[in-house]
């Protein structure tokens, strides 16, 4: 996967790739988390847990500048994100992928149509190049026989491979994914997270998973964020009891 990465993400190998120290996150004006400290570095798996309304989502989108940061410090790459510029958050996210529980692809438009409306957004302009990068994303994906399907015309599955292909395109760095599995059958769920391990295992992204689904982090262990009571904290043995009671072990029907 070639990197791309915008001149200034990130300085230093050995740096984290993403760092929260004593940070709140807010929602719509809500504490939902606060004291919130953690790093993440390149190439680490990385899961949050948690029940519902416990704050997990809100983390993803604090790291890519949905949220602000109202309190503490949260830094990705080399951006601090208490003090980002408008005009500097488009520029942290193309370093960032991001993979939706329900897809969030363009039903308008066909699939390689839904992969050149994000080049075209975060700043390509080669034609030939931007064809080639689609074709290669949705090879990585299994799926380049499918660029001139309409998403309708796919299954749940194969719209989640869209949705990883699409966060492929810019080589990130960090790839943030919100229930990634959460719509679909056991089956399918489970080749969905072979293909984002084997993602990780050829071209080491850090990877950050919401997840409630106990045999996912059974099957590809990570380092356990547990998000409870507004504070998260690290799970550094097996899931426990306190964990395992936010988790499911079986995948909705």
């Amino acid at each position: 996967m070639p990197q791309t990465l915008s001149k200034g993400f990130i300085t230093g190998e050995t740096l984290p790739l993403v760092k929260l120290e004593g940070a709140d996150i807010v929602t719509e004006g809500n504490l939902v988390l606060s004291d919130v400290t953690f790093q993440v570095n390149r190439g680490e798996l990385v899961y949050l847990v948690g029940k519902v309304g416990s704050g997990k989502s809100s983390i993803l989108k604090t790291l890519d500048a949905e949220l602000p940061v109202t309190k503490g410090k949260v830094r990705v790459g080399d951006y601090d994100l208490s003090g980002i510029k408008r005009s500097q958050v488009p520029l942290l996210r193309r370093n960032i992928g991001v993979v939706f529980q329900d897809f969030q692809l363009l039903t308008d438009r066909n699939v390689e149509e839904n992969l050149m409306f994000v080049l075209k957004a975060t700043g390509w302009k080669d034609p030939e190049k931007m064809n080639e990068r689609c074709s290669e994303v949705l090879e990585m994906v299994g799926l380049k026989t499918k660029a001139h399907k309409i998403p309708y015309q796919l299954s749940g599955g194969e719209q989640q491979r869209v949705a990883i292909a699409r966060a492929l395109l810019n080589s990130p760095d960090i790839i943030l994914a919100d229930e990634p599995t959460g719509n679909l059958d056991s089956e399918t769920a489970d080749g969905i997270m072979a293909l984002m391990m084997k993602i990780h295992h050829e071209y080491k992204p850090a990877i950050i998973i919401v997840t409630h689904n106990r045999t996912i982090i059974d099957r590809y262990p990570g380092r356990i964020i547990l998000c409870k009571d507004g504070k998260c904290r690290e799970v550094t043995e097996e899931v426990n009891t306190s964990a395992a009671e936010s988790l499911s072990d079986d995948m909705p029907a």
